[in-house]
């Protein structure tokens, strides 16, 4: 148990010596609780002595009245400082989560870890903010409470301490026993708390398709076997702590009772006199209390401590390196915008982009084209960096991508998804996030743009109208040309278009190709499309197939080939659509 509160402490930082002076302060409000016996026993000595007069009672009360205040005093100290590091410390924790999590390659979010990271957020933190930093001190001080008046009772008397520390070690012994069994259940029990979360999470975000095809029972069964889960998991953990917790109880009393008797036997032998016996029977619950009370909380501190291992597991993992001290410059003469050079990258162990190289030249147009899964989406966050490659290398206006800054590469580049997500903010607010010193005048400048002034001005609110969770009262065109809004705001010289347009209606696609043509105004502009008449002008056309470019030319050139290239524009014609089938 001592292991966890430093490790605790050595979590704190710089808000170690709050807790520290605490520590202090949470150590003499237990020894002030005790002055009601102290206080008794001195009386009691008086009073066999015969030296109690009336004018001792106004001394005694003045005196426990001073310990009462003192008392006070010492618990709202200790109580403001250990709380209030506890929250500063957690606060402090969460902007540092914030900052891991920004750096860390996307394979982490799209491999099941959101479930974990929500969980470390809304229940570990949480429960070391509210609960842990209360216990901390609290123990230390029992634990230094329990060591004081077993050396106290060892001076006072040898046989009487020898039935207090014997009693002590017991109790530590089998206490430590109840504290690692809580070490190993706790750990299940969080990670069980985190399967919970994901299950509700998965739920909450599948309820459209979920109502749609009439499965709210169905696909209800993992949320409710988790919920089921959880709650045998707490039954099981108390189930297995509570025998123990019987046992430090049975213990304590014993313990307290062979302390009685012992001091009985020396009164009645004279070797100790009545106001000592009557000091000892007083102080004998109160010797074994503060273990008794320690290790009857230590669930809370193998909860902690399991809640810290998840919290460092997050943080441990490798973020995407950032020492790069170079910067992107403009455009150079002879040299490409972009260029992947033998690029490979593997996701799981297997490897999806395989040797991939090409230029795009500044102001040119380059379609990736080419069967859902086969890489395309890969080569475009590879170039942003969400993942790092393999091998290879990625230029920008002839500097790697590697040896400068994540948001000098970023500010490099703007990409338009076929997913649009748009924070729960006003409208003005997600647009300026592209550039967050614009002016308001700019703002409305690149609405107007991306054809979204309109319709925003016709919302009751404007511009200051807020959009709910993704975007999710705005429909799917209107989201796009916010996007787009974004994008133009920001003013990127390289702009990544991934599916931009294929699942927008007929009503919206006029207006948001008009937005995409405003954005890609002398730009270098990749695109990742399916449709013909989105790539078919495109200064080059990158066929990708199980992550290899294995054709590459414009349109008329290719078509002359008997190819992939040529199969998939035959394939549209048709209507039949770029189906995912092996080809080539």
């Amino acid at each position: 148990m001592i292991g966890a509160i430093k490790r605790i402490i050595d979590c704190s930082g710089k808000y170690k010596g709050r807790i520290q002076i605490a520590f202090i302060f949470s150590f003499l409000k237990s020894i002030l609780q005790n002055a009601v016996i102290v206080l008794t026993v001195l009386m009691v000595d008086e009073f066999f002595k015969g030296t109690l007069v009336p004018g001792s009672f106004v001394k005694y009360g003045f005196m426990l009245l001073g310990c009462v205040i003192a008392q006070a005093l010492f618990i709202h100290l200790s109580d403001r400082l250990q709380s209030a590091a506890g929250f500063m410390l957690m606060a402090d924790m969460r902007i540092k989560l914030g900052e891991h999590l920004r750096k860390l390659p996307m394979g982490y979010f799209t491999a099941g870890n959101i479930g974990k990271i929500s969980s470390v957020l809304s229940t570990d933190m949480v429960f070391i903010e509210e609960n842990s930093m209360m216990t901390l001190a609290d123990t230390m001080s029992y634990l230094f409470s329990a060591a004081i008046f077993t050396v106290f009772m060892l001076v006072f008397n040898p046989a009487l301490g020898a039935v207090a520390l014997i009693g002590s070690l017991v109790l530590v012994l089998v206490g430590e026993v109840k504290y690692r069994r809580g070490i190993t259940l706790s750990g299940e029990r969080q990670e069980q708390s985190e399967r919970l979360t994901k299950a509700v999470l998965d739920y909450i975000e599948g309820i459209g398709i979920t109502k749609t095809y009439n499965l709210l029972g169905d696909k209800s069964k993992e949320m409710s076997d988790n919920f089921e889960k959880s709650c045998k998991e707490s039954l099981r953990f108390e189930g297995k702590m509570i025998p123990l917790g019987i046992a430090i109880n049975i213990i304590f009393e014993i313990c307290s009772v062979a302390l009685g008797f012992v001091a009985s036997i020396l009164f009645l032998n004279g070797t100790i006199d009545i106001t000592a016996f009557l000091g000892v029977t007083l102080f004998m619950l109160n010797v074994f209390i503060p273990l008794r009370v320690a290790y009857m909380e230590s669930e809370k501190l193998t909860i902690m401590d399991k809640c810290l291992d998840r919290i460092e597991e997050v943080m441990n993992e490798q973020e995407l390196s950032d020492s790069g001290n170079k910067k992107i410059g403009g455009a150079k003469e002879g040299v490409p915008a972009v260029e992947f050079k033998n690029v490979k990258f593997s996701y799981d162990a297997k490897e999806t982009i395989s040797n991939v190289s090409f230029k795009v030249n500044e102001g040119e147009t380059i379609a990736l084209v080419g069967p859902s899964g086969s890489g395309k989406s890969t080569l475009a966050n590879l170039m942003a960096r969400f993942w790092d490659i393999n091998a290879g290398d990625i230029l920008i206006n002839g500097t790697s991508i590697k040896e400068v800054p994540l948001k000098n590469l970023l500010e490099q580049i703007s990409m338009v998804f076929q997913n649009v997500y748009l924070f729960k903010d006003t409208i003005y607010n997600n647009i300026i996030m592209g550039r967050p010193d614009a002016t308001r005048e700019e703002v409305v400048e690149a609405a107007k743009k991306a054809r979204c002034y309109d319709f925003i001005m016709s919302l009751p609110d404007g511009f200051e109208t807020m959009v709910g969770e993704g975007g999710a009262s705005l429909s799917g065109g209107e989201k796009q040309r916010i996007s787009i809004a974004r994008c133009i705001l920001k003013d990127s010289p390289i702009v990544i278009l991934d599916e931009a347009t294929a699942s927008i209606d007929a009503d919206n696609e006029a207006a948001i190709q008009q937005a995409i043509s405003e954005l890609c105004k002398g730009k270098t502009l990749i695109i990742i499309a399916h449709r013909l008449k989105t790539i078919k002008d495109s200064d080059c056309i990158l066929v990708v197939n199980n992550g290899k470019i294995v054709e590459k030319g414009k349109h008329d050139a290719l078509m002359e080939k008997d190819g992939i290239y040529k199969n998939f524009v035959q394939i549209k014609n048709s209507d039949s659509g770029w189906c995912k089938r092996k080809i080539g």
